[in-house]
């Protein structure tokens, strides 16, 4: 309607300023002036219709017009001038005309940047990662990843954690390529991954305040890709990342956000057994104490066989976890390490301190029964039938193990196996007094648990 109403004024006066006609494009303004403002009025209003109906055959023609003599005038001629020009692409079987359109799709993406890049909602890096998008449908397996690296990394600089999402996504995919193409891009490959990382991560807590459960989802099902083709990327390997980070952590030992993301790069990437990430884990835990720092603290003790350190680490790690999961997996190193120390009754109270916060783990019951197989013989030191009953308690951890968590079915499965084979046979139970098929006894000794002779 408003173009209407436009045309129709300015057609009133077309007598007197038929002298005074320039195109919008000669003339910077939206329309142009004179002749030429009716001109490009006049084509905008018939080419829209036609393209919002599907019919680009006839919008074609106007559509050039407004296109080349008033760029300026609406956003409809880019709006509809990609569905246009890709309408174009999709009907043109010769290679060569076809990659001149595909640079003319490209172009139209350039000229609305010039013109409407600085719109709020839809700007530069709006624009310029559908250009990209575009560009690799049409291109397929000819792609330069090259160019649409260099095209998102320019607005990336530019907009940082408020870059459109797509672009985001889009130029961690060129960079892991460019990666594949040249290995000698490792070490950017891996600062640029970083810097998805950042901005998603804030986009995704931004989205989270906002209780916006529809971008929640958006920005977590791409940043779980980005993070998938870095973990398989091979640029994450141990070795790579600490001759990377080694002097870059005593570089930045007091700065805590580079610390902190190096941390969770890799723990991310398993490689928690490295200088790089107990050297991290110190220096942030000394200016700030975390849970995250804590566990990098524990883990440099338990390779250096420092159980009892590693244990308070572990167990101070548990106490600033928020997530009972996590706690839960704190709490089972500790075990472990108690374990490691022949501490058995200790190392059951933290597998059961486990199970309660993660009811469907497995390894907590696991080790539990592992251990009362591994004491039964201090448990009855002067009787053999008795050693091999306490078998009974073991297998009941191990098949209410794989009940809970199937990830441990198989290992189960070889334990019950093993230990079944060694229960008292049928003549032994007969002859030995506190034993009674089908009977409940109770193990003895640190064990102290009822189980069933079967």
């Amino acid at each position: 309607m408003k173009i209407k109403v436009l045309l129709l004024a300015i057609g009133c006066s077309i007598g007197a300023l038929g002298a005074y006609a320039q195109k919008g494009v000669d003339n910077g303004t939206q329309f142009g002036s004179g002749e030429d403002s009716v001109r490009c009025i006049t084509n905008i209003s018939l080419f829209v219709p036609y393209a919002k109906g599907g019919n680009y055959k006839d919008a074609l023609e106007s559509w050039k017009i407004a296109y080349n003599e008033c760029p300026a005038a609406t956003k409809d001629i880019y709006l509809y001038g990609v569905r246009i020009v890709g309408w174009q692409i999709e009907n043109e079987k010769d290679p060569a005309k076809r990659q001149a359109l595909i640079n003319d799709l490209m172009a139209v993406y350039d000229k609305r940047v010039k013109y409407f890049g600085n719109d709020k909602r839809y700007g530069k890096d709006w624009i310029i990662s559908r250009k990209a998008q575009d560009y690799l449908q049409y291109m397929g397996e000819n792609a330069d990843f090259n160019t649409v690296y260099n095209w998102l990394n320019e607005i990336i600089n530019e907009k940082g954690d408020d870059t459109e999402i797509l672009g985001v996504s889009l130029f961690a995919f060129s960079a892991l390529k460019k990666l594949m193409a040249d290995p000698n891009f490792k070490e950017q490959y891996i600062q640029d991954y970083l810097k998805v990382s950042k901005i998603l991560e804030t986009q995704l807590n931004a989205a989270q305040a906002a209780n916006n459960a529809k971008e929640i989802a958006a920005i977590t099902t791409i940043k779980s890709g980005v993070d998938n083709g870095f973990a398989s990327s091979g640029a994450a390997d141990c070795e790579t990342l600490q001759n990377l980070y080694a002097a870059k952590i005593d570089e930045n030992k007091d700065n805590l956000p580079f610390l902190k993301e190096t941390i969770a790069l890799l723990r991310r990437v398993r490689c928690q057994e490295i200088d790089a990430y107990f050297a991290a884990s110190a220096y942030a835990y000394k200016l700030e104490p975390s849970a995250e720092a804590a566990i990098g603290i524990a883990k440099q003790a338990v390779k250096a066989k420092d159980y009892d350190k590693a244990i308070k680490y572990f167990e101070e790690a548990a106490n600033m976890e928020t997530d009972n999961s996590a706690k839960a997996d704190d709490y089972y190193m500790i075990a472990l390490l108690c374990f490691e120390q022949n501490s058995y009754s200790k190392s059951r109270q933290y597998c059961q301190k486990a199970l309660e916060l993660n009811p469907n783990s497995g390894a907590p019951l696991m080790l539990i029964g592992k251990m009362y197989a591994a004491t039964a013989k201090s448990v009855y030191p002067d009787d053999p039938v008795m050693v091999r009953a306490v078998y009974y308690a073991a297998i009941d951890k191990f098949e209410r193990a794989k009940q809970v968590d199937p990830s441990v079915a198989d290992e189960a499965n070889t334990l019950i196996n093993t230990y079944r084979a060694h229960l008292p046979s049928t003549e032994e139970i007969f002859m030995h007094p506190d034993l009674e098929k089908g009977k409940s006894i109770t193990i003895g000794g640190w064990i102290g648990e009822r189980t069933t002779v079967r």
